[in-house]
């Protein structure tokens, strides 16, 4: 490597400015090869770390092997040769021999090539085979050229580095390691010491030239701490810049509004405790998470947190009580849906809320003279509420009989008329202004792109930053939540409302006489009924029942049941009449798509099916059975597959044995695997070469809290400058996956 003009601090950031071809031994052939691994610099190819190592102070003679065992031998090619046995086979056969004894090796892959008297290592099974030892396809590194650096050491083994061969692989990373050494370490003494962390040249020097086995745990666990540190420190110096170091909206008030709205129910929130008992509410409850809201929205800086609970919860009560107070601070709230219908079941719950706490205004009709005339001196705290619906098919809103005009709509926005907005993609067009935003909520946020929710943080009217709060019923474990929401701080509602029955769970085949029995009785008992599917209509490329073939055989099948039917192809005020119908009681069974999948709020229903359940997520029918069982009747939910295979298999068992949503969430998260979760995410944890966030759980909580200290102490410091550094080389300088939040 050429490194004559060697600036003062030779950073793993600084290698990773040195092109990959510097390296003696990597020609241009290799760095083309190498780039489509992702290697390009050589703080690239210094943190490839070798797939497994072989230790050669523990090779066998290969007449002192055991047999049956996994073994490493090695030895001199003295025998090779190849023979096609088929058509489509070929047989590949060596004899090798160490001084010992010797051992026939036979693979069946026409591409193994070998040269006698060559020196190779075979790991693999030896067996015995007509009185004689043998090997079949084993794993074979050829090791001559080494020469003595090849024995009394252990030898890293590389997968396939840029074409290069196993010989000229660990010698081009014996090369660049011991060029770049001394790497300066950004970690300071303190934080290594107190978290048990070797230096920086310790793992790079360990990792690709171990002295012993022992020291390579150690090197990994230094390297993955590092990543999750690129990770966290992003998400914390994006929170600071984005949240922490800017004006927000102050929403301090006494919270009358929101006292008279939840004084409402005919039930406590979960975690309420005696006025005046100078108690935090427990962790987990509805009243720990308004309370953290509160807290939130009563500072100067912007609120910037998530909202995650278990489903049938209670967010939307909590969320609706802190967007009150906003209202009385003098400022306007938000609540963006990823659909028309749960925006919809939204503002219909909302509305229905503030009437039976008296807060709703009285209804009247849009005259010549506007609305001017209806809203005299209202004293704030004891004022109605208006709130309004807006998406592409409707605007309504809760003072006046109908739907009105967008630009009618638009202009109770921005003169203030409307306290809360609920809607979708509609509230984010150019045309929406504000009077005075000041809290954006937005419901299973993940389903939005940055740029949307970017729009409404910028929305109001001034500099100042309106509160943000993410809202989802997906539980995410602790873990992902850091990797994914690392910059956000997270409330979590685990606590279900009193009385509240597990929907009991069970697999059936797909035959339809029995679903067609357990509709029928569910609806006899006077109850309604969901039936999901995966396809709106049938499909000549996927065998799966859709909800069009599914809704006509259930009307065939069962003449005397009321059945309706939704998806999201059909037009929007379709959608609004069946959800009104369903709503009203006139629809007993409502087959659909995944568009019930949240939001959906029907205490009389209490039978769910799901045909061909293996085709969903582990969340997806998580999300989907909490949409029974919200009343005081036992809830069912049936989950039809006839061949559901490995994975499905583990979901429908997985669903059948819990009713915790972030259990059933861990247990997705360990099948589908991590590399599954991140795969196409705009998330730096889609850079992880060595970190499991399950496996690793200890050093992602160390990288948070390290990362987590280092800017409350200071933003611009070299550690945190140093750190942001490798983020840019590492993860990319287009870090939109910040933004996700």
């Amino acid at each position: 490597m050429d490194v004559s003009e060697t600036p003062t601090r030779r950073t793993l950031a600084y290698f990773a400015e040195v092109p990959v071809g510097n390296v003696k031994g990597i020609g241009k052939v290799a760095v083309r090869k190498l780039r489509t691994q992702g290697i390009e610099s050589v703080a690239d190819l210094l943190l490839t770390v070798p797939r497994r190592y072989l230790d050669r102070s523990q090779i066998f003679d290969i007449g002192a092997a055991p047999i049956g065992e996994e073994v490493t031998i090695g030895g001199t090619v003295t025998k090779f040769s190849k023979r096609r046995i088929s058509r489509k086979r070929t047989m590949v056969e060596a004899q090798i021999f160490d001084g010992t004894r010797s051992v026939r090796v036979v693979w069946f892959n026409p591409w193994i090539r070998l040269t006698e008297g060559e020196e190779v290592a075979l790991s693999g099974k030896l067996e015995t085979f007509k009185n004689s030892l043998q090997m079949k396809s084993p794993d074979v590194d050829r090791l001559s050229g080494g020469g003595a650096t090849l024995t009394g050491r252990i030898l890293p083994i590389y997968g396939g580095l840029g074409g290069l061969s196993a010989y000229q692989s660990r010698a081009s990373v014996d090369n660049a390691v011991k060029r770049s050494l001394p790497i300066v370490d950004i970690v300071p003494d303190e934080v290594r010491t107190q978290r048990g962390l070797v230096s920086t040249n310790t793992a790079v020097h360990d990792i690709h030239l171990p002295d012993t086995q022992d020291v390579v745990a150690a090197a990994r666990r230094r390297l993955i701490f590092d990543e999750f540190l690129r990770i966290q420190m992003a998400f914390r110096v994006h929170s600071y810049d984005e949240y922490e170091s800017r004006v927000g909206i102050t929403n301090d008030v006494p919270g009358t509004m929101r006292d008279r709205f939840l004084e409402s129910f005919p039930f406590e929130l979960t975690g309420q405790l005696p006025e005046g008992s100078g108690e935090e509410p427990p962790e987990g409850s509805q009243m720990r998470a308004l309370d953290d809201i509160v807290k939130d929205m009563r500072n100067v800086q912007p609120m910037h947190r998530l909202l995650q609970g278990e489903v049938g919860s209670g967010k939307t009560v909590v969320v609706i009580a802190a967007l009150l107070s906003s209202v009385e601070s003098g400022h306007q709230g938000t609540v963006m849906a990823p659909t028309e219908v749960l925006a919809t079941q939204h503002y219909l719950g909302t509305a229905d809320a503030l009437i039976r706490a008296g807060m709703a205004p009285a209804q009247v009709d849009v005259g010549a003279s506007g609305t001017g005339s209806l809203f005299g001196e209202e004293q704030d705290s004891e004022r109605p509420i208006r709130i309004g619906l807006f998406t592409s098919g409707r605007i309504t809103v809760n003072f006046v009989h109908g739907d009105v005009s967008r630009s009618q709509g638009l202009e109770w926005l921005s003169d203030g008329t409307i306290d809360i907005a609920f809607g979708t993609h509609a509230l984010i067009q150019s045309d929406v202004k504000f009077a005075s935003l000041g809290m954006t909520v937005v419901d299973e946020q993940h389903r939005f792109g940055v740029e949307q929710r970017v729009i409404l943080r910028d929305a109001a009217p001034d500099e100042a930053v309106p509160d943000l709060l993410l809202m989802t019923a997906t539980p995410i474990p602790r873990t992902l939540a850091m990797t994914l929401y690392g910059d956000l701080d997270v409330s979590v509602i685990t606590e279900m409302p009193t009385g509240r029955q597990p929907v009991a769970t069970s697999e059936v085949s797909g035959t339809d006489g029995p679903i067609d029995e357990a509709i029928a009785e569910a609806v006899k008992r006077g109850n309604q009924v969901f039936v999901v599917c995966p396809l709106v209509e049938d499909s000549d490329k996927i065998e799966a029942r859709s909800a069009e073939s599914e809704f006509r055989r259930i009307e065939a099948a069962l003449p005397d049941v009321t059945v309706g039917l939704l998806h999201g192809k059909m037009r929007s005020q379709a959608k609004a009449d069946v959800m009104e119908r369903l709503a009203n009681g006139d629809i007993d069974v409502l087959v659909s798509t995944t568009v019930i999948e949240v939001g959906i709020d029907i205490a009389n229903a209490t039978l769910m099916v799901v045909r061909d359940a293996d085709r969903f997520g582990l969340s997806q029918l998580h999300q989907l059975r909490g949409r029974v069982g919200r009343g005081d009747d036992q809830a069912t939910c049936l989950l039809v597959s006839d061949d559901p295979g490995e994975d499905g298999r583990r979901r429908i068992d997985a669903m059948i044995a819990s009713n915790d949503g972030f259990e059933l969430a861990n247990a997705d998260l360990e099948i589908r695997g991590q590399g599954t979760v991140f795969a196409g995410s705009q998330s730096g944890a889609a850079d992880l070469r060595l970190g499991d966030i399950l496996r690793d759980r200890d050093l992602l909580e160390a990288a948070r809290s390290v990362a987590t200290r280092a800017v409350d102490i200071d933003r611009n410091s070299e550690f945190v400058r140093d750190v942001m550094a490798e983020v840019e080389v590492f993860i990319g300088r287009d870090t939109e996956w910040l933004s996700r939040s």
